[in-house]
């Protein structure tokens, strides 16, 4: 069946003349890697064919990777096959005309709640959308061309989405994966740098965060990233947000999380845990995600201390039925 659905997208892709990939919005290493390596891979791989990738919010930090195309045209997705990677829900994409799309695949990791893809290509178990597009490449290397530009844009997205290869979904057909990246010419430690070295303000903030961070009773660490906070230090929202996992080491503290004040007053909520399940926390307002990795969204002061109550319930209950998993 896999194979099938694989075959199926390679079919559609050669049957189209122009070809459009999209990811989600507020991008992260994943999203822009796997659009950014499938848009270098195809556009090797078939040099008569037109690719684009397209997307509206930009991460600054991941420029080092290669810059998407310029602003997208509601002509050319008409006209395209449109590609969405690493994306769970159709409202989640960060195009303004991917409804206009006539053809849809989707490539995607997350756990499935929107099958909006005229093809719906999910993989849950592998951790990344990196690692699909690798294996594609993989099932079909006597057609594909793996570039150095699109391996380093795919070993970025994999090393960001998997903690630097510390998850629990870390097995040996998944490091052979990574290993088809790093067989390219690709500089690991120049990657490094740009993801990890940080500015002194930022370093300054980490510091805060670790000084002021509050806990509930049974141990969800949590703090609030506001925008007067992000002025004081001069540090971007989305930089400051990206420190969530400072909070990822603290004994008996199992989920942590960030509130992080948007323009209109809402929090974006970025929920990380270890052991326990979070998605359907984070499913409950408003977001999603992975098991361990989730998103959702607050509206109000009152909503955050809900929630922060349900997450404490959460972990109070994983806590009695797993004694000593700390």
């Amino acid at each position: 069946m896999e194979l099938e659905i694989k075959k199926s997208i390679l079919e559609r892709i050669k049957a189209h003349d122009s070809i459009v990939i999209v990811r989600h919005v507020k991008p992260d290493g994943d999203c822009m890697g796997s659009s950014i390596g499938l848009r270098e891979i195809l556009r090797a791989s078939f040099p008569d064919k037109k690719v684009y990738s397209f997307g509206g919010s930009k991460a600054d930090y991941l420029e080092f990777i290669g810059t998407e195309d310029e602003e997208e045209d509601e002509e050319i997705c008409r006209n395209s096959l449109l590609i969405v990677v690493d994306t769970a829900t159709f409202d989640r994409i960060d195009s303004n005309h991917a409804g206009v799309a006539q053809e849809i695949i989707k490539i995607d990791h997350h756990i499935p709640v929107d099958d909006y893809g005229t093809i719906n290509y999910v993989r849950e178990d592998l951790p990344a959308t990196c690692a699909i597009i690798l294996d594609l490449y993989d099932t079909f290397s006597d057609e594909l061309v793996l570039t150095d530009a699109a391996a380093k844009a795919l070993f970025t997205g994999l090393v960001t989405d998997t903690g630097r290869f510390r998850y629990n979904n870390i097995d040996g057909p998944f490091m052979r994966l990574v290993a088809l990246a790093l067989e390219r010419d690709i500089n690991i430690e120049e990657i490094y740098s740009h993801l990890y070295l940080k500015d002194k303000n930022i370093l300054k903030l980490q510091g805060h965060v670790l000084n002021h961070f509050k806990a509930t009773e049974n141990g969800v660490a949590h703090f609030k990233i506001t925008k007067r906070l992000c002025r004081r230090h001069r540090v971007s929202v989305s930089d400051a947000s990206a420190l969530v996992n400072l909070l990822d080491s603290i004994k008996d503290h199992l989920i942590w999380l960030f509130f992080i004040e948007s323009e209109d007053g809402t929090y974006r909520v970025r929920i990380r845990s270890r052991y326990v399940a979070i998605n359907g926390l984070a499913e409950k307002y408003g977001g999603g995600g992975h098991k361990q990795a989730a998103g959702a969204l607050v509206r109000s002061k009152k909503e955050m201390k809900t929630l922060l109550k349900d997450a404490d319930n959460l972990l109070k209950e994983y806590k009695q039925s797993n004694p000593g998993v700390f």
